[in-house]
């Protein structure tokens, strides 16, 4: 009798690097009320903020009016601290039926910022990401910081939980800013390429709309939106990426063509 053996899984990022690689897109977010405070009196639902800024350490900068009431439960609350929840949701740069990716959850502390620190933290921001919102604080506009106490990553490689050091020690993956443009240029530009690319694709699937969906270091990802529902396959590399040129040899690796562009 053989003892089947398990299907290994393609090598991806681990969770707390596919945790940063969200934040780090700086994808849409909303403000909720954490599950212990959902049913209290007074609780309000989903909240936009106007700006919003995750830092490398997993703490959130919050941009909202003066007269929003987040502001001015935060400035009421016990110790100066709101517990609150930020959802962040990674998309698809592609036109996909269902275009979300995975959802980040940071759960933690929101409290109102000195006018000599919001003002500092504004300019720290706008270092790295510019906006003319950031001229407001101050002027019609409250920054906020909410302080994680633990962060929560859904995506198609599952459910993670994650502790603040985990998230803070996390790089990036290293195609953070470069998949979206990537990623429509193959779909735009190279239909032919994906269509080669559909032979790594399981037989019972290859009649679906094969798209272009992920780019990381390790490998890439295909939606493909057929009568069955949605299925996502992952590609791997051979080896771990870093670039543009690498990712291109990996292209044509898989492709089993010499001359993929890199354009």
């Amino acid at each position: 009798m053989t003892t089947p053996t398990s299907i290994r899984r393609p090598p991806a990022p681990n969770p707390a690097e596919r945790a940063k690689t969200i934040a780090t897109r700086n994808g849409p977010a909303t403000l909720m009320p954490t599950a212990e405070q959902r049913d209290l009196p007074g609780q309000c639902g989903r909240v936009i903020p106007e700006l919003h800024h995750v830092h490398p350490s997993g703490s959130v900068s919050i941009l909202l009016p003066d007269e929003h009431h987040l502001v001015k439960r935060a400035h009421e609350a016990q110790r100066g601290e709101l517990a609150v929840m930020v959802e962040l949701t990674d998309q698809a740069p592609v036109d996909l039926r269902e275009p979300i990716r995975g959802l980040l959850w940071i759960t933690g502390w929101l409290r109102p910022l000195s006018e000599v620190s919001a003002r500092a933290r504004a300019v720290s921001i706008a270092e790295t990401r510019p906006d003319e919102r950031l001229l407001d604080v101050g002027h019609g506009l409250t920054l906020l910081r909410l302080t994680p106490a633990s962060l929560v990553l859904a995506d198609a490689e599952g459910t993670h939980s994650l502790r603040p050091h985990m998230f803070s020690a996390a790089p990036p993956d290293p195609f953070h800013d470069y998949e979206a443009a990537w990623l429509r240029h193959l779909e735009t530009d190279h239909a032919d390429v994906v269509q080669q690319l559909a032979k790594h694709v399981p037989a019972e699937l290859r009649d679906g709309w094969i798209r272009p969906l992920g780019l990381d270091r390790y490998g890439l990802r295909l939606r493909v939106e057929a009568d069955s529902g949605d299925h996502d396959v992952r590609l791997a590399f051979s080896r771990p990426v870093e670039g543009p040129q690498q990712l291109s040899g990996e292209i044509r690796r898989l492709v089993g063509c010499p001359y993929f562009p890199q354009g």
